[in-house]
């Protein structure tokens, strides 16, 4: 039977309305901890250097995170993850540390050498500037870097270290670098840990814990630090009479510092540390009771200072020092 067109159209049941699904936000990608490496080149060989990345890999807002001289990259674990939603973390294992290579020529574990290695981690990063988190050793290169004209250091925490390292300071040093004891058991190792850690101040079970497993690497007798024993060549070599001195790098800076220290520090001295606050950058100052060298960044007090100056828009306008508790 035929049924016009007109008619066909009208028994035709109703086409239900386009609605429009509700706006729904994405779910925040969880930006967890990666490990990588870079390879770098030194005066006699090409190195790997590891590093771990915490927050979104495509943030143009990067915080560089540099370890003190037997440490490594996962003593900024807690901080990473406390700045990973603001920044794009990076933390290396300097050349000889950790998960990085071990130098076969080992005269080359030289600050013009980790400063090289840091230039071509930011290459690979792909962003101008960075910001700096620096521990002792870690400090100093961050130092020797962001006092070279068109730096890539836009700010710079220093946490106990400074332009001037006493002769003293350093022999306390040698006495432990280089020894590599091995330890039968993981609970050896961290009571170790804890005596030679004890400046770090008052530490918790799980922070102990962390420091130990990632300071040790398995070896067949047991366990024993994960870095090259070669580092302490240079203090048995001679002995240590003359301070060290980065005054001239300190004072080309030009960009904000925050100059942390532990209150008991044999490494950072006070009047080195006030020092700071009038010369150069004119650092920011505060310091930590009850902890000598050097502060692990672990606590949530650490880390909020270092938040506060990092992402302070006004930051290192004019020096002050605070004392915390």
């Amino acid at each position: 039977m035929f049924i016009p067109d007109f008619l066909r159209r009208l028994f035709k049941p109703a086409t239900p309305p386009c609605v429009k699904p509700p706006c729904v936000k994405p779910p925040r990608a969880d930006f967890g901890m990666r490990e990588h490496s870079v390879q770098c080149m030194g005066p006699h060989e090409l190195h790997r250097m590891a590093y771990t990345e915490w927050g979104d890999p495509n943030n143009q807002k990067v915080l560089l995170c540099v370890h003190g001289l037997t440490r490594n990259a996962r003593d900024f674990d807690a901080l990473a993850q406390a700045l990973s939603s603001d920044y794009r973390v990076i933390c290396p294992d300097v050349v000889g540390r950790g998960n990085s290579d071990w130098l076969r020529v080992k005269s080359d574990y030289t600050f013009p050498l980790y400063v090289s290695d840091m230039v071509t981690l930011i290459a690979r990063l792909g962003v101008p500037h960075v910001d700096w988190v620096g521990t002792s050793m870690g400090g100093v290169i961050g130092m020797l870097l962001a006092g070279q004209p068109n730096t890539p250091v836009r700010r710079l925490v220093l946490n106990d270290v400074g332009p001037l390292i006493t002769a003293e300071s350093l022999r306390r040093i040698g006495q432990y670098v280089g020894k590599a004891p091995v330890f039968p058991t993981m609970d050896a190792a961290e009571r170790y840990m804890r005596q030679i850690g004890a400046s770090f101040g008052a530490l918790t079970d799980a922070q102990w814990q962390h420091l130990t497993r990632y300071s040790m690497q398995p070896i067949e007798a047991g366990y024993t630090f994960n870095y090259d024993p070669s580092l302490g060549d240079p203090f048995q070599m001679m002995p240590i009479l003359l301070n060290v001195a980065v005054w001239d790098s300190f004072d080309r800076i030009h960009h904000p510092v925050l100059a942390i220290r532990g209150a008991e520090s044999d490494l950072l001295r006070r009047e080195t540390w006030l020092e700071m606050a009038k010369r150069g950058p004119k650092a920011k100052l505060v310091e930590f009771s009850g902890i000598g060298h050097a502060p692990m960044l672990m606590s949530e007090d650490q880390i909020a200072v270092i938040r506060d100056f990092l992402l302070s828009p006004n930051e290192g306008s004019e020096s002050e020092s605070s004392h915390m508790s």
